[in-house]
């Protein structure tokens, strides 16, 4: 027994999603068009420059991934989960494009709030205060029984996600990117660090659970990573985490044998961050005939206009 002192979870005060404010629902999600031709003439008439050039080359590269039967690994991070552009990442996991997708744990909180309520994202400044961030009961609840029965099966935290979304009928589950890679069955992992997530302050929460699971999830995605010669990784939206797990599940896969010849490594943010930049587009495309892309720009635009211009592209209008 430790000889310092722990709160007891067990006293904190919850309350039900019903009585919390977010500031994200599905009206507010984005649609997209029906006409992929318009899509491509639009990428098409973008100046061959900068952002303009890099958006285009990191489209052929995706579609060159997939039409070589190459890895495609999409990473999320939290931001890009909830500002509702779900339903254009969405073709890209039923299509086959994507062949591994990896959320961090606060990813996953908001794609799992989006199946099961339909809103996301509270006002942290607003309920910190009062000691109410965080303290709702009905998703730490579904998100702990989950893992635990992920434990007990042998499953990685992502799939058992996404499969309890689909099996219990969520009433959103078609905008969700873990039930769809459940569906499509696509390997999908979720990278939790613990004490970063809201859902770690519920008196449920079960730190053997969760890291059993998280750990088998990144053996899952190193797996995946053996086959990183002329694979393309996306890194959308993640500053710390998910680049800090793809560069250790890259090196287990180097040291198992994969090669990164012809590895392309993308990173799309709101502004470029020190961590994947060096761990995302440098140090794994160094002296292996890779390259590194770098998009900047909201992610409620550019994400949606990066996932559009591939469909295009599969559909014969661009790339």
């Amino acid at each position: 027994m430790s000889r310092y002192p722990e709160v007891d979870l067990t006293r904190v005060t919850t309350l039900s999603v019903k009585e919390r404010s977010t500031r994200v629902g599905l009206a507010q999600f984005g649609k997209p068009p029906g006409d992929v031709a318009a899509v491509a003439r639009f990428v098409d008439g973008l100046p061959d420059l900068l952002g303009g050039r890099a958006l285009r080359d990191v489209v052929a590269a995706v579609l060159a991934s997939h039409r070589a039967k190459r890895p495609v690994v999409l990473l999320c991070g939290a931001h890009v989960i909830k500002v509702g552009v779900q339903p254009s990442l969405l073709p890209l996991i039923s299509r086959g494009v994507v062949t591994h997708l990896g959320l961090h744990g606060a990813g996953a909180i908001h794609d799992v709030e989006v199946a099961l309520f339909g809103t996301t994202s509270e006002d942290v400044e607003a309920n910190l205060a009062t000691g109410a961030f965080g303290m709702v009961r009905e998703t730490p609840e579904f998100f702990h029984r989950v893992a635990a029965e992920a434990r007990a099966r042998g499953e990685g935290l992502g799939e058992a996600l996404g499969r309890a979304l689909v099996e219990e009928k969520a009433p959103h589950a078609d905008l969700s990117l873990l039930a769809a890679a459940w569906r499509a069955g696509t390997p999908a992992t979720v990278h939790v660090a613990l004490g970063t997530d809201t859902i770690h302050a519920h008196p449920a929460a079960n730190g053997a659970d969760l890291g059993e699971t998280t750990l088998r999830d990144f053996r899952i995605l190193a797996h995946a990573l053996l086959e990183a010669k002329g694979a393309t990784v996306l890194n959308l939206g993640s500053a710390v985490i998910l680049p800090e797990v793809f560069l250790k599940a890259l090196t287990v896969a180097v040291n198992l044998g994969a090669s990164l010849e012809g590895l392309t490594t993308v990173n799309v943010d709101q502004i470029q961050h020190y961590r994947p930049r060096v761990n995302v587009l440098e140090r794994p495309t160094q002296g292996q005939g890779g390259r590194g892309l770098s998009l900047t720009g909201q992610h409620e635009i550019l994400v949606p206009l990066l996932a559009q211009a591939v469909v295009a592209g599969l559909e014969g209008g661009n790339g």
